[in-house]
């Protein structure tokens, strides 16, 4: 009873929290009352989670909350599957899909050749992206890992700043190494890029290149021209896979110019073997708080969108310049 219950009942608190029916626990039974539909939805919340224990996971009040979600939303896949689907372990940690949004995307992964992951912050786009591909190079499916990203926010900039080529993009690159080193053993990952096992380069490194036998993913794919994103997956060679990662409400293009993620996923959804996953903010795995910011700032944007006729920039970019004209 006590991994069910959870450190101090924290798991039982948050089940009654999330679900309408009486939850009363004696001993090693657990007895619900309530209307027909909500003791239903109850049981079935606390077999699964029963089922996890079973399975040898922790759960955790996230793992409450997830299994709440996916049960309301009505899906039929069972949510201890879900949460108990592991994609690489090291040194006692173990990273696995934690929504069932997560799961279909990591599944496309496995499934095609070229994913697209859209969805807001903290949804685990990229750090499943990486697990990934660091699974398929330790499996031997390929023979190296190609990280990339725009250096969008530099832009003319780039020459200004201090040191060398690499240490100017290196802040670019930052989130990918972080990434990488919860996964590796960082005594290793210098070895690997040295050898060219791992490269984490801008994406205006991809130009002129075919990339064979490797995991290639492109993150912060909202602030590539469309220009950029045919560039980027023409890239392709035998034996890769092509993960695409971005959020289409955080472009920092320069005003006029499209996203190339936002053309990409019009232009191509119905070529098959290309797959577009979709993440929302019930998919953030981050602090509680990221996916109710997610969800403000949302209903922020659609409340305060002018009307058919009117102006209304495109990007964030855009939003700050005529910011800057209204005050003048």
């Amino acid at each position: 009873m006590f991994p069910f219950l959870g450190s101090a009942d924290q798991n039982l608190r948050e089940l009654e929290q999330l679900l309408a029916a009486d939850i009363h626990v004696r001993g090693n039974s657990v007895t619900l009352t309530g209307k027909a539909a909500d003791v239903a939805l109850a049981e079935r919340v606390i077999e699964q989670l029963v089922a996890l224990t079973g399975r040898n996971r922790v759960v955790t009040p996230e793992a409450v909350r997830h299994t709440v979600s996916m049960l309301t939303e009505g899906s039929s896949e069972s949510p201890a599957e879900v949460l108990s689907l592991d994609i690489l372990s090291r040194r006692g940690k173990t990273i696995r899909p934690k929504t069932l949004n997560q799961k279909r995307y990591v599944d496309a992964i496995d499934a095609n050749t070229i994913v697209f992951g859209i969805g807001p912050a903290g949804t685990g786009k990229t750090y499943l992206g990486m697990a990934k591909a660091v699974q398929a190079l330790q499996t031997k499916q390929v023979n190296r890992i190609i990280l990339t990203r725009p250096a969008v926010e530099a832009g003319e900039r780039l020459g200004f700043l201090p040191g060398t080529l690499n240490e100017k993009i290196d802040p670019y690159l930052r989130p990918l190494y972080d990434a990488l080193h919860d996964m590796m053993d960082p005594e290793a990952i210098p070895k690997l890029m040295a050898a060219g096992v791992i490269e984490v380069a801008p994406l205006a490194y991809m130009r002129g290149r075919t990339l064979n036998d490797s995991f290639i993913i492109l993150d912060e794919a909202q602030n590539t021209t469309a220009e950029q994103m045919k560039m980027f997956l023409t890239r392709l060679g035998f034996g890769s896979k092509i993960v695409v990662t971005g959020d289409v409400t955080q472009v920092d293009l320069p005003t006029g110019a499209r996203s190339g993620l936002r053309a990409a996923s019009e232009i191509l959804t119905d070529i098959e073997d290309i797959h577009f996953a979709y993440l929302t903010s019930s998919d953030v795995v981050r602090h509680r708080l990221v996916s109710d910011i997610v969800d403000a700032y949302d209903k922020f944007e659609a409340d305060t969108r002018p009307a058919v006729g009117e102006h209304y920039p495109g990007n964030r970019a855009q939003r700050r310049a005529a910011s800057r004209s209204d005050r003048r």
